[in-house]
């Protein structure tokens, strides 16, 4: 059975919020239109033509990917050169392409609360907050023998969590003033007569993106033809997200025995580490990707040591000098994993979909052996 783009596009932005990438991040629907309908959706790590190719004898309609080919401006659509080529090619095969890209990384249970699973952290925090959700509190005024209708219309709509509680609002009783004028239709009274009207004032917080859904919802379930409602920006911060992950090991090892462990849980083919093999090490920061910027934020953490990609020559001397070890597994392989969840995530939401996890392994590097 098929389901629009645009259903796709909810559901993974309903996992990871394009509020949650970082500016000038190209992510979301690149190419193809919400409302084009896919039976099969590819979830790819990256693109290249060999994933391309796959997509193709897959008969995919939809290439999902963490890693945009269109991250830089394209400038033209030149077959003879990439990524011209490619993207001519989805085109003639009318296929959409999504991105989730930094918004991937910093939410939880995306890019970095996969890789902190791997290797099996504990008590695991964010490294650098990125992104704190704003509130919203919406206080609305229903007569009494409505009460649990419209409070629970805007609790199934997304209002009332706080923390890892759900259903939260504040109630208290007290009696509504109103004068229907000419041609209304009023629920309750008389027109030109002032009614007295025993209510209930519900007031629930909510994060501001979910308020325009949650006034719906309210709307639907309150039986009065005038609304009386107040939508409140707090200043209070809600649920945070970021870049990197820190946590502990569940006991003190051996660094060399968990930069092993490390190589086993991501595949890695290898690995490039800094420090004393035999040193104890159990907190341990990490930033899936290119994470050198988070040296300092892993060292103020106190960590042991820091894995991730990408690092340079100095930056790793710098945090050596600092006393911070630094293992990199590689770009491909501290992202990789998060392939199988985003996939996951989607049959879950969309089990008329066929969601297939690309098989092509897209890290442009090969290893030698002595």
């Amino acid at each position: 059975m098929a389901v629009s783009s645009g259903k796709i596009v909810k559901v993974m932005e309903a996992f990871a919020p394009a509020a949650l990438a970082l500016e000038r991040d190209p992510i979301g629907l690149q190419m193809g239109s919400p409302e084009q309908e896919i039976h099969t959706v590819l979830v790819s790590l990256e693109l290249n033509e060999t994933v391309l190719e796959e997509a193709v004898q897959s008969q995919a309609q939809m290439i999902l990917v963490h890693h945009t080919p269109l991250f830089v401006p394209v400038k033209n659509l030149r077959e003879d050169k990439m990524p011209g080529r490619m993207l001519a090619r989805m085109l003639r095969h009318r296929m959409c392409l999504y991105c989730a890209h930094t918004n991937l990384d910093v939410v939880m249970g995306g890019v970095n609360d996969t890789l902190a699973g791997r290797l099996g952290l504990e008590e695991v925090q964010i490294l650098c907050v990125t992104y704190r959700e704003k509130l919203t509190k919406l206080v609305v005024y229903v007569p009494w023998e409505h009460v649990e209708a419209v409070r629970r219309a805007m609790a199934e709509a997304g209002a009332g969590w706080i923390g890892d509680y759900s259903d939260c609002a504040f109630m208290v009783e007290g009696y509504g003033f109103f004068r229907p004028g000419k041609g209304t239709r009023p629920y309750i009274g008389q027109e030109e007569q002032l009614e007295k009207v025993r209510e209930a004032r519900i007031e629930t917080v909510m994060p501001e993106a979910k308020a325009p859904q949650v006034v719906n919802a309210m709307m639907e379930a309150h039986p009065y033809e005038e609304v009386a409602y107040d939508l409140y920006s707090l200043n209070n911060q809600g649920k945070k997200s970021g870049m990197g992950r820190i946590g502990v090991l569940p006991e003190p090892m051996a660094y060399k025995d968990f930069a092993s462990l490390a190589a086993r849980q991501l595949s890695v083919r290898g690995l490039r580490c800094t420090g004393d093999p035999d040193a104890k090490v159990r907190r341990v920061a990490l930033c899936g990707g290119s994470g050198a910027f988070l040296i300092e934020e892993a060292k103020n953490h106190g960590a042991d040591v820091f894995l991730t990609a990408d690092v340079k020559h100095h930056e790793a001397q710098d945090a050596l000098d600092a006393g911070l070890f630094v293992i990199d597994a590689g770009h491909f392989s501290t992202e990789q994993p998060v392939v199988e969840i985003t996939a996951k995530h989607i049959r879950e939401a969309l089990p008329e979909l066929q969601v297939i996890e690309s098989k092509i392994n897209t890290d442009p590097f090969w290893y030698v052996k002595e």
